[in-house]
C-alpha cells in the first residue's frame, strides 16, 4: 500500500514538472528590465545628437543669415522622420523575410504593446531605431545648406528614408541579404554614414555650388556654437554605439570605450595635421577630427578593442582630412560642411578596417564561424559597393523628382537675403 502511494506521488510530481516545463517553453518572452532601462537612456542620447547637437554643430558653421534655417531643417526632419518611421519605415526595415526589403506587417505598430524584440519591449526597440532614422537624413543637411528650398528638404528626406535608409537597414540589421553574408556593421557605418555620405555627394552635384564657392567661402559665423554641438554629438554617440548592443552588457561597455578612444585620438591627430600644414591648430579642425573618429569607429565599435579604436581614430583623421581637400578642390564639389568627406569616407573606412581590427589579437571579438580577416574584408567590400551604389541611384532619382515638382534650389534673391528670413520669416540673431 505504501509502495503504491509512493508511486502515485512520484507520478504526480513528474506530471507537475512536465507541465511546468511545457509552460516555460511556450511562455511569451519577457523583457529584461536592465536592458530596457539602458536602451531607453540610449534612445534619448541618440535623439540628443540631432536635437540640439547636430543642429548647433551645423548652424555654427554657416553664415549668420542661414543659421536658423539649418536648425529648422534638423527640427523638421526629426518630426517628419518620426511619422514616416511609424507609417512604413520601421516595417520595411524590420519585418518580413525577403532579403531586399521588409513588408508592411508592422505598419503603425499593430498589437505591439506586448511584443518583445530580443530582451526589449518592441516599443523601446522601435523608438531606439527611430532615432537612427532621424539623424541619418539630418546628416545630409550639412551638404546642401544655404541654397536649398525648404520644401525640397522635406520631400527629399521623407522619400529618402523610405527608399534608401529603410532598405539598407533591412539588408544589414533586419535579416536581409548582407546580414546573411555576415557583414559587420555594429552601429551604422553602412546603414547611416555611407548612405548619407553618398547621398550628399549626389545632392551637391545636382544642386550646384553656393555663389561664394570656392573662392569666397566665409568662415564659420560661430565656432563656439559648433564646439558645443560637437560636444553633444560626442556624448550622444555613447548611446548611438554602445546602445547598439541592445543590452546593458560587456559588448556595450566595449563599444563605448572604443568609441571614446577613436574620437579622442582623431581630435589630436587632426590638430597635429593642421599644425604641420598651416602652422596652427584650430578648434573647428579639432572637433571635425573628433566627429571623423566617431563616424569611423561606428561600424566597428562593438567588434574591436580599445587599441582598435585608437587605430581607427588616427587613420580617420589622416584620410578624412585629405578627403575634405579632394572633394572641394579637386572635384570642385561644394559639400558645404564636409558630410561626405567626414561621415561618408569615415563610415566606409571603418566598415573596411573592421575586417582586420576585429581580430582577437588586438582585443576584438573575432569573426563568425568560417570567416577570417580576408574573407570578412571581401564581405565588407561587397557591402560598401552595394550600399553606395543603391544610395547614389535612388538619391538621384528622388532629387530629380523634387526638382520637377517642388524645385531644388532657392532663388538668387532668397539666397542673397539668407534662408532664415526668406524661407522662415525669422532670424537667428536680431540686429
Amino acid at each position: 500500500m505504501n509502495r503504491a502511494r509512493a508511486l502515485a506521488g512520484l507520478s504526480t510530481l513528474l506530471l507537475l514538472v512536465t507541465a511546468s516545463a511545457a509552460r516555460a517553453q511556450t511562455a511569451a518572452p519577457v523583457a529584461d528590465p536592465a536592458n530596457t532601462a539602458w536602451i531607453l537612456a540610449a534612445t534619448a542620447l541618440v535623439l540628443f545628437m540631432t536635437l540640439p547637437g547636430l543642429a548647433l554643430f551645423y548652424a555654427g558653421l554657416v553664415r549668420a543669415k542661414n543659421a536658423l534655417s539649418v536648425m529648422m531643417h534638423c527640427v523638421a526632419i526629426a518630426c517628419l522622420a518620426s511619422v514616416v518611421w511609424l507609417l512604413g519605415g520601421y516595417s520595411l526595415a524590420f519585418s518580413g523575410t525577403h532579403p531586399l526589403i521588409g513588408d508592411l506587417a508592422k505598419f503603425g505598430l499593430p498589437g505591439v504593446r506586448g511584443s518583445v524584440v530580443g530582451t526589449l519591449p518592441e516599443t523601446v526597440f522601435f523608438a531606439f531605431q527611430m532615432t537612427f532614422a532621424i539623424i541619418t537624413p539630418a546628416l545630409i543637411v550639412g551638404a546642401y545648406v544655404e541654397r536649398i528650398k525648404f520644401g525640397a528638404v522635406l520631400m527629399f528626406s521623407g522619400l529618402w528614408l523610405l527608399l534608401v535608409y529603410a532598405p539598407v537597414c533591412h539588408w544589414v540589421w533586419g535579416g536581409g541579404w548582407l546580414a546573411g553574408l555576415h557583414v559587420m556593421d555594429y552601429a551604422g557605418g553602412l546603414v547611416v554614414h555611407a548612405t548619407a555620405g553618398i547621398a550628399s555627394l549626389v545632392a551637391v552635384a545636382m544642386l550646384g555650388p553656393r555663389d561664394i564657392f570656392p573662392k569666397d567661402v566665409h568662415p564659420p559665423h560661430n565656432p563656439g556654437m559648433t564646439m558645443m554641438g560637437a560636444g553633444m554629438l560626442w556624448v550622444g554617440w555613447y548611446g548611438f554605439n554602445a546602445g547598439s548592443a541592445l543590452a546593458a552588457d560587456a559588448s556595450a561597455g566595449g563599444a563605448l570605450v572604443a568609441t571614446h578612444m577613436s574620437a579622442a585620438t582623431a581630435g589630436l591627430v587632426w590638430a597635429i595635421i593642421e599644425k604641420l600644414r598651416f602652422g596652427r591648430s584650430s578648434m573647428i579642425g579639432a572637433v571635425t577630427g573628433v566627429v571623423a573618429g566617431l563616424a569611423t569607429v561606428t561600424p566597428a565599435s562593438g567588434f574591436v578593442g580599445p587599441i582598435g579604436g585608437v587605430i581607427l581614430g588616427a587613420v580617420a583623421s589622416v584620410v578624412c582630412f585629405h578627403a575634405v581637400d579632394i572633394v572641394k578642390h579637386r572635384f570642385k564639389l561644394d559639400d558645404s560642411l564636409d558630410v561626405f568627406a567626414v561621415h561618408g569616407v569615415g563610415g566606409i573606412l571603418g566598415t573596411l578596417l573592421v575586417a582586420g581590427l576585429a581580430t582577437t589579437q588586438l582585443g576584438g571579438t573575432g569573426y563568425a564561424e568560417g570567416m577570417g580577416p580576408a574573407s570578412q574584408f571581401g564581405v565588407q567590400a561587397i557591402g560598401v559597393a552595394a550600399v553606395c551604389a543603391w544610395s547614389a541611384v535612388a538619391s538621384a532619382a528622388i532629387l530629380l523628382l523634387c526638382k520637377f515638382t517642388v524645385g531644388l534650389r532657392a532663388s538668387p534673391e532668397a539666397i542673397e537675403d539668407g534662408l532664415d528670413m526668406s524661407s522662415h520669416g525669422e532670424r537667428a540673431y536680431q540686429n
